[in-house]
C-alpha cells in the first residue's frame, strides 16, 4: 500500500467514471464490484482488481464508495477492517444515513467524508463537475488534491449529514422542475403545441424568475414576508385558474393541487397579503432536531 493509492468500491456508471478519473490522474487504483466483469475496461487501463471488498480496502488509504444506496454501502463495508482508512462515500442517501455511517466509521477506526455529486460521468475532471462534502475535516484536508481531480470541491463542515441535506433539497427542486416541465409539455401537446416550440419560451421565463427565487430565499431565512408583488391571495386565485384550465384540457396535475393546498392554508390563517414564499411555513418540520426554537 502507498499513500497515493486509491480504492473505488462499486463500478456502476459513477464508480467506473471515478476510477477512470483517478487513473488519468496517475494514481494506482484498485477496484472492486460484486460483478467483476464491470472492471474489464478499467483493468485494461491499468487498474487492479480485488477479489473481495476487504482486499480492496486493504490496498489503499483512501477508499471511495459509490454503490446503489445506503443499504448497499452498509453491506459492502460490514465486516471489513477499515482501521486507518479515509472513507469517502459518494452514495446517495439521507442525512441521518450519512451520520450513521460516520458513527460506524469512527467506532471502527476510520475517518468518514460524505459527498454529493453534481456531474454526469463524462464531465468528471472538468469545470462542469462539482462535489459537495461534509464530515471529516482531516480527510478533506489530506485528500483535497485527489478529490479535486473529480471536480470542484466544496466542504460544508464536519456534520457528515450536511452534504446530504443539501443534496435532498436540491434533488427535490430538480424533480419538481422536471415534473413541471413534463406537465407543461403534456398541456402543450393537448393544445396542439410541440414541446420543442414551448421549451425556448419556458426557459426564457424560468431564467427571468431567478431574481424572484433569490428574494424568496431571503424572505424565508428572515421570516419576513411583506410584499407588494406576489402575494398569497393573488397566487391562490392564479392557481385556481390554472387548475381549472388543466382539468379542462384533460391534463390535471396533483402537484398543483398540493401547492394550492399550502397556499390555501396560509390564506385561511390570515396571511393572504403576504408573499407567496410564506407557503413554506405550511410544510411540517419532520425532524425536531432542526426545528426552529
Amino acid at each position: 500500500m502507498t499513500s497515493e493509492a486509491i480504492t473505488v468500491l462499486g463500478l456502476g456508471n459513477l464508480g467506473r467514471a471515478l476510477a477512470q478519473t483517478f487513473l488519468r490522474g496517475g494514481h494506482s487504483t484498485t477496484v472492486w464490484n460484486r460483478s467483476a466483469a464491470k472492471a474489464s475496461e478499467l483493468l485494461a487501463n491499468g487498474a487492479s482488481s480485488a477479489g473481495t471488498a476487504a482486499e480492496a480496502v486493504a490496498a489503499s488509504e483512501l477508499v471511495v464508495v459509490a454503490v446503489l444506496d445506503h443499504q448497499a454501502a452498509q453491506q459492502v463495508l460490514r465486516g471489513v477492517d477499515v482501521r486507518g482508512r479515509a472513507l469517502v462515500n459518494l452514495t446517495s442517501g439521507t442525512p441521518d444515513e450519512a451520520r450513521e455511517l460516520a458513527e460506524w466509521a469512527a467506532e471502527n477506526g476510520a475517518e468518514y467524508l460524505h459527498g454529493a455529486v453534481y456531474a454526469v460521468p463524462q464531465t468528471f475532471g472538468t469545470a462542469e463537475s462539482s462535489i459537495i462534502y461534509s464530515g471529516s475535516a482531516a480527510v478533506h484536508e489530506r485528500w483535497q488534491k485527489q478529490l479535486a481531480l473529480l471536480g470542484k470541491v466544496t466542504f460544508l463542515g464536519v456534520d457528515a449529514g450536511r452534504a446530504s441535506g443539501y443534496d435532498v433539497a436540491i434533488l427535490s427542486g430538480m424533480y419538481g422542475l422536471i415534473g413541471g416541465f413534463l406537465h407543461a409539455a403534456a398541456l402543450a401537446r393537448a393544445g396542439g403545441i410541440k414541446a420543442t416550440e414551448l421549451t425556448p419560451m419556458m426557459l426564457s421565463w424560468l431564467t427571468d424568475l431567478q431574481p424572484a427565487l433569490v428574494t424568496f430565499a431571503e424572505e424565508i431565512d428572515s421570516e419576513k414576508y411583506g410584499t407588494e408583488e406576489s402575494s398569497l391571495a393573488m397566487n391562490q386565485s392564479g392557481l385556481a385558474t390554472l387548475i381549472r384550465a388543466t382539468e379542462a384540457q384533460g391534463v390535471p396535475f396533483a402537484a398543483l393541487d398540493s401547492l394550492k393546498a399550502l397556499v390555501d392554508q396560509q390564506v385561511a390563517e390570515g396571511h393572504g397579503a403576504l408573499s407567496l414564499a410564506r407557503a413554506v411555513e405550511s410544510f411540517s418540520v419532520v425532524s425536531p432536531r432542526f426545528a426552529r426554537s
